[in-house]
């Protein structure tokens, strides 16, 4: 990762480092989650998305975090947890096994009282300095096609539409099925810059929402 957007200020949370890094609130601090810690995600994806989608919407979304990323791919997911260790954010990457160029950014959250302060553009950030530190030239995610917040944060935050399989009705490409029947989603991508900088729209959009869609 580069200097600039990582560590400052080591710490230790329940005997895992962590540290306060640049970029983010007062006190709060980010580090890379352990699988102890996939019950918590658990009640964050069915809290913190205000009944989205009723009971089915909050039992879809803890479905898209198994604990196999808290084992598996840890080293490129972060948590951001407050000075009294309860959970703000979280960010769950993985560098792509198929193409060697590709990281993708699988699920984001923010907790509901903690948007709009940058800590979603903070994650994001991590992550592309995770991926550039391994190589990688380009991040990928997907969306609904109905998350407009998602839509419009993600071409903030630089990342452009990917041509679909039909255009909706605000102009979007979407791809029809993608995760199975009436699964649409609008896929995103990103390409990374060679140099230490995040580029176009690094700095842009306060809180996030999961670029892995939320029904």
């Amino acid at each position: 990762m580069d200097d600039e957007r990582t560590a400052v200020a080591r710490t230790t949370v329940d005997g895992r480092d962590a540290d306060a890094g640049a970029g983010l609130p007062g006190g709060l601090l980010v580090r890379h989650p352990v699988p102890e810690d996939h019950g918590r995600l658990q009640v964050a994806l069915a809290d913190w998305w205000g009944g989205l989608g009723g009971e089915a919407g909050a039992l879809q979304r803890q479905l898209l975090v198994p604990r196999l990323f808290l084992q598996h791919f840890a080293g490129t997911s972060f948590l951001v947890e407050r000075p009294d260790h309860t959970l703000h954010a979280f960010l769950i990457g993985f560098l792509s096994q198929t193409d060697s160029r590709t990281a993708y950014i699988h699920f984001v959250g923010v907790c509901p009282d903690g948007k709009r302060a940058g800590v979603g553009g903070f994650l994001y950030r991590r992550f592309f300095a995770a991926a550039r530190a391994a190589g990688r030239t380009r991040i990928r995610c997907i969306t609904s096609p109905n998350n407009r917040d998602s839509l419009a944060y993600h071409r903030r935050m630089g990342f452009r539409l990917e041509p679909g399989d039909r255009i909706d009705e605000h102009g979007v490409p979407v791809h029809r099925d993608y995760d199975g029947p009436g699964l649409d989603r609008v896929s995103f991508v990103r390409d990374l810059p060679a140099g230490p900088g995040d580029g176009p729209g690094a700095g842009a959009g306060p809180g996030a929402t999961p670029p892995a869609a939320a029904p």
